[in-house]
């Protein structure tokens, strides 16, 4: 592995650097995925403004998260390359700047399609940010152990933005308006970029790698026009020609990303990484264990916000709830990392995580109570603390320092697919529900024609949700305690979803992942000890 070092004006030849993490290049990176966090989180906290302020109909409230996760799910490979290639300060200073760009647009915003454009050019910066964060600290170690502490330090970065988020969309929502929020984002992203231009140390893996334009081209428009028919399916119905084509496309490009990686000279990424067991159950499980979290964190966010209408302060309770335990449990977390198997840590925090979510699904939708989020959502808080370093960890340290960008940015990439089917599958699932049940009960029920026929009318452009907001006094308003019941019957059963993707993933790391790969993440420390005589 190369030491040479050179100044970042300096054509992009730069290796690995020796010696000790820079404490620079730590803080640099640690704040810019703290910031890319807070601005994938923060807008969670913030649908009930949104849908107050607006309006939006069918699935335009899912598309304001998604605007922002697509890019990061579509592109974190790439710029994984790009970081490889370049060098991954350029990143860094460049991820910053695009979101920038993009929350101030999206605070300045005067309508829901503004709104997504801004979200969108910040979700381009996070998309460069998350792997790029983590691949420029893993580079700047040189043990396994080491290594393991650092990704434990990155992962409670990640989670810090995760609590910030709220507390942050909380006050300037209750108190100031939900485009303060975005504000304040802008700021931070400002602060992130000069942070990571003045102290973070460049480094960058040339070798083998370049800009595979086949596999780019093909992933994008796969996963563009998946995450498409799972957001529009129930707005548009799931038999609407644009819906079917949508996952016919996506299934042409996925099979053709995965021909093109096969062929590849150097491809975007290496599919013989998932012929390693525990790279691949690391895998499997960042997609399918953090679509189950997110997937309750927007659960949550609809509940509170506009189902039941509470405020973005009382709503930000529960975020915290989910968020904070990776700070609070980072000692702990970092010593089961060296000490315990893998799987282990991964089965308790995914036993944890089903055990909150069928705990949330039994809550009243009438139940008002943040008190009564403290058991359910701390249950999933705590295992998705234990859950996503212990995921990291895993997939990253089964590979050579030379294929850190690969695997950070393979890791990001599936964890962040998961994040962004989150919110579009159990809105897929809970809105359609929901509108199935408020149909039926709206049908059978004794109220006026015109009532009927005026919630109808509200509900054929923007759903329950809609019903669910119009003022009691209105024509339609008569109809709103069935939105009311049918809203949280719908979203109950998106808890039972995540709660089972949670629980399947557990099942998976404690039987897969035991023998040889069991010990594939320790492998390397068990190695150092033996040479140190320890």
């Amino acid at each position: 592995m190369s030491t040479e070092t050179r100044s970042p004006s300096d054509p992009p030849t730069l290796r690995e650097p020796s010696g000790p993490l820079p404490v620079g290049t730590l803080v640099a990176g640690c704040f810019a995925v703290c910031l890319a966090q807070i601005a994938l989180a923060m807008p969670a906290t913030l649908n009930g403004l949104f849908q107050e302020d607006l309006h939006p109909v069918g699935s335009q409230l899912t598309w304001i998260s998604d605007a922002f996760l697509l890019p990061v799910t579509v592109l974190e490979l790439t710029f994984g390359v790009l970081g490889d290639l370049f060098g991954r300060k350029r990143l860094l200073v460049g991820g910053g700047a695009l979101l920038v760009v993009g929350e101030a647009l999206a605070a300045a915003s005067t309508g829901i399609h503004m709104l997504w454009v801004g979200q969108a050019i910040a979700g381009l910066g996070a998309a460069a940010l998350f792997p790029t964060s983590l691949a420029v600290i893993a580079a700047g170690t040189h043990t396994a152990r080491d290594r393991a502490r650092t990704i434990t330090i990155w992962a409670a970065a990640l989670s810090s933005g995760g609590f910030v988020a709220p507390v942050l969309g909380g006050i300037t929502g209750n108190y100031g308006s939900w485009r303060w929020a975005f504000v304040v984002v802008t700021g931070l992203a400002l602060v992130s970029t000069v942070l990571s231009r003045l102290l973070a140390q460049n480094s960058s893996a040339p070798e083998g790698r370049s800009l595979d334009l086949a596999g780019q081209i093909t992933i994008g428009i796969g996963m563009f026009a998946l995450l498409y028919a799972v957001i529009q399916g129930p707005s548009d119905g799931w038999t609407a020609t644009p819906v079917v084509i949508a996952y016919v496309v996506a299934a042409v490009f996925i099979g053709l990303f995965l021909a093109a990686e096969s062929r590849a000279a150097a491809p975007l990424l290496r599919l013989d990484l998932f012929r390693n067991r525990a790279f691949a159950v690391a895998s499997f499980v960042a997609v399918v264990g953090m679509f189950s979290y997110l997937g309750t964190a927007y659960a949550t966010s609809i509940r509170l916000g506009p189902i039941q209408h509470q405020s973005p302060l009382r709503g930000s309770f529960a975020f915290i709830l989910l968020n904070a335990w990776t700070l609070v449990l980072l000692p702990l977390i970092s010593r089961l990392l060296e000490k315990v198997s893998a799987r282990w840590v991964l089965g308790v925090g995914l036993a944890l995580m089903a055990a909150g979510d069928f705990t949330a699904a039994t809550l009243s939708v009438h139940d008002r109570a943040l008190t009564s989020l403290i058991l359910p959502i701390g249950l999933v808080g705590i295992g998705f603390a234990l859950t996503v370093s212990s995921i990291t960890a895993t997939a990253v340290n089964t590979v050579e320092v030379h294929y850190a960008g690969m695997a950070s940015a393979s890791t990001s990439l599936l964890r962040d697919f998961g994040f962004t089917l989150g919110p579009a599958v159990i809105g897929a699932v809970a809105l359609s529900r929901a509108a199935d049940e408020f149909t039926r009960k709206l049908a059978g029920s004794g109220l006026g024609d015109q009532v009927k026929a005026a919630a109808g009318q509200v509900a054929a452009e923007g759903g329950p949700l809609a019903v669910n907001s119009v003022p009691a006094a209105s024509p339609p308003g008569g109809a709103a305690p069935i939105a009311l019941e049918a809203l949280g019957n719908g979203y109950a059963v998106g808890y039972v979803v995540c709660g089972i993707a949670a629980l399947v993933c557990c099942l998976l790391s404690v039987v897969a992942l035991r023998g040889k790969a069991e010990e594939t993440a320790l492998e390397g420390i068990a190695a150092e000890e033996e040479t140190a005589g320890i």
